[in-house]
Formats: structure tokens, sequence, C-alpha cells
């Protein structure tokens, strides 16, 4: 009875210790958060998560036949280098990309992941340009002088994944 009154009381102890924590740390994240001053443009929606895949036509057959996703005809994308299908998800999409071209940044990508992953994340934002020149600013690095136009037939950027914890990001203007 006392070793197990102990553990309860160590348990309460380690909930009380890591709850002192989690404040600390929430506080310190709000007073930054209220610090750094709002950008001009506003961050929105993933829109799309990219995946580079092997076998695009096996890849569409998996989400339209076995797990009944609404997809989307092959769209071939010269300026970007890359065949592209489209998963509907509901609250977002899939965004099936295969190398079209030699050149095609996919075909580098599939050469060092054979069996194809997850290639970029795509944000939307209400203001491409003042983001490109905010994101300029804090020296986070832009891959194009100027947006190009995306699958969406909207304004994309993309950034250093260097810059981004190692994630590529996409930001399309919404």
């Amino acid at each position: 009875m006392a070793a197990s009154m102990g553990r309860v009381a160590a348990g309460l102890l380690t909930r009380s210790q890591t709850s002192a924590s989690t404040m600390r740390t929430l506080s310190m994240s709000q007073s930054l958060t209220q610090n750094t001053p709002r950008p001009s443009w506003k961050l929105g929606r993933l829109n799309h998560i990219a995946i580079a895949v092997p076998d695009l036509e096996k890849a569409q057959s998996f989400y339209k036949n076995v797990l009944g996703a609404q997809v989307s005809e092959t769209v071939p994308l010269p300026e970007h280098g890359v065949y592209t299908i489209f998963v509907e998800l509901g609250n977002t999409k899939l965004e099936l990309l295969y190398p079209l071209g030699e050149k095609s940044p996919i075909a580098g990508f599939l050469q060092k992941n054979k069996a194809g992953g997850m290639h970029h994340v795509c944000i939307e934002v209400d203001d491409i340009k003042a983001a490109m020149a905010e994101l300029k600013r804090k020296k986070i690095r832009i891959l194009s002088e100027e947006p190009k136009i995306g699958a969406h037939g909207k304004p994309v950027i993309f950034l250093h994944p260097k810059d981004c914890d190692g994630v590529l990001i996409e930001l399309e203007q919404a």
C-alpha cells in the first residue's frame, strides 16, 4: 500500500513538473509572438501535399481504384518539368508528381528516393508579392526571382528547404 501511494505521489509530482515546464514554454512562445510584428500578408490553408512517384499510372490507379478517391487526369507542366495528377481529399489535395524531361527536378528527387516520397507542402497566401518581399528581408531563400504559374493557374514560389527545417515549401497565391 505504501509503495503504491509512493508511485501515485511520484506520478503527481512528475505531472506537476511537466505542467510547470509546459506553462513556461507556452508563456515564452506567447511573448515571442506578441513581440513579433505581423506580416503584411496572411498565410492561408494547406492547398496540397506533393508526392513524387516512380510510376504515375500505378499511383493514379491506387488512389482511384483502391482508395476510391476522385483523381484528375494527368496534366503536363513543362515550365516546372513535371506531370501532375491531383487527388481530391475533401479538405485538401495530394499532388502526384512524375518527371517531364531529363532536367526535371522530380527526376533528381526520384534518383535519390527510388520509391518516391513526399516532395513539398503547398500553402496558400493572400499576397505572394508581399510574402516574397518580407521573406527576403528575413533571409529566407526563394528558389526563383519571380513567381511562376503553378498547376492551378496561379502564381507560386518555392522556399529553400534548408531555411524551412528541411521541408520544401510552395506558396501559392490564393
